[in-house]
């Protein structure tokens, strides 16, 4: 694989995104285009998302290429998201994948994007590898996986409901932060008292056990209605504006706590030294901190840099990488699909 080209293109939600990858680690030219226009309707708009993404992609190609010093006919094999994500978004990544695999006679591999967050970590950290325990976190997914080898992954828990990233946005709606929710949520925090508007940490209670369905589930939806419901206090008493600091640190307290307990369980029930935080969540330095601090010095926690922790073609392409070394083609027949199942997910 050390010789193998792999161009990925990510469109699953707004972003743009193209990578050039040689093997499974040298990253040869990687572009992501944003988009801005979203913040005033306070989230993505899909069909917006995907017209910018039809006139983006072309051009974001073009660049990772010219970062790499590689042409298209350079090109050894393809990678695409084909889901989970925004049908429209989606198929405007696959359909100009499979349009360039088929003129150049080249394999294309159809990656799930969630297995793709798994990958992020290990394009900077060659020790970021199974066995390990990963929370993936993004704006449509909260998953807590254990992978005993790339590719064969159990299913630990998932959220009942918001995705965090989802509860995130949601939350910094009702505090008028702004969006995306999560880094302004962050940022607010850190003026706040958590301690101030304490709130109780979801499906997190005394007596649970590994038997019970909600030892590894996560929830965001209650924690949400408690925000709307003290926001409501406070603004009928004129204070909103000033407790806006303290409101997101102890939102973010509790969701943070409530995804590090979940690990901390899963990496004392499976055993595992290794945990993987992926998704856009990640980001998030408190999550990270909190996560490091519960499980010790002898629990190695690997976060992807920014970049790679949001939506971006590089962690497809090293999915992709993965895929074509054990045979793995997909025919021209490859379709997207919104809610695509994770390959080799086992409950």
């Amino acid at each position: 694989m050390s010789d193998v080209l792999i161009l990925g293109v990510e469109t699953s939600c707004d972003d743009t995104s193209a990578a050039v990858l040689s093997g499974e680690r040298e990253l040869l030219g990687h572009v992501i285009a944003a988009q801005d226009m979203h913040g005033e309707y306070g989230g993505v708009v899909p069909e917006l998302a995907s017209r910018a993404q039809l006139k983006l992609i072309d051009r974001v190609v073009a660049q990772a290429l010219a970062q790499s010093g590689k042409r298209l006919s350079d090109i050894d094999a393809f990678a695409v998201t084909a889901g989970p994500g925004l049908i429209g978004s989606l198929l405007v990544g696959l359909n100009w994948t499979k349009a360039a695999a088929f003129a150049l006679d080249k394999p294309v591999i159809g990656v799930h994007h969630m297995e793709a967050h798994l990958f992020a970590a290990a394009l900077e950290e060659e020790s970021a590898e199974p066995p390990f325990v990963a929370l993936l976190v993004s704006g449509g997914h909260t998953l807590l996986l254990h992978a005993k080898r790339w590719g064969r992954y159990r299913l630990l828990g998932q959220t009942r409901d918001d995705a965090a990233g989802e509860a995130f946005d949601k939350v910094a709606r009702l505090l008028g932060l702004g969006y995306p929710g999560g880094p302004v949520i962050e940022r607010a925090a850190r003026d706040g008292d958590p301690e101030r508007h304490r709130f109780t940490v979801p499906m997190v209670r005394p007596g649970q056990s590994e038997d019970g369905d909600d030892y590894y589930d996560m929830s965001f939806s209650g924690l949400k209605t408690a925000v709307l419901m003290r926001v409501r206090e406070l603004e009928a008493q004129g204070v909103l504006e000033n407790e806006t600091a303290h409101l997101s640190a102890a939102f973010q307290l509790a969701a943070v706590e409530q995804l590090t307990e979940k690990t901390l369980r899963a990496v004392t029930a499976t055993r595992c030294e290794r945990v993987i935080l992926g998704g856009g969540v990640a980001r998030n330095k408190a999550l990270a901190e909190s996560v490091r601090k519960r499980l010790g010095a002898n629990v190695r926690v690997f976060v992807p840099s920014p970049r790679l922790a949001t939506d971006n073609a590089a962690m497809v392409a090293r999915a992709a990488a993965f895929r074509l070394a054990n045979g793995e083609r997909c025919g021209l027949d490859l379709n997207a699909r919104a809610d695509l199942p994770m390959p080799g997910v086992v409950l």
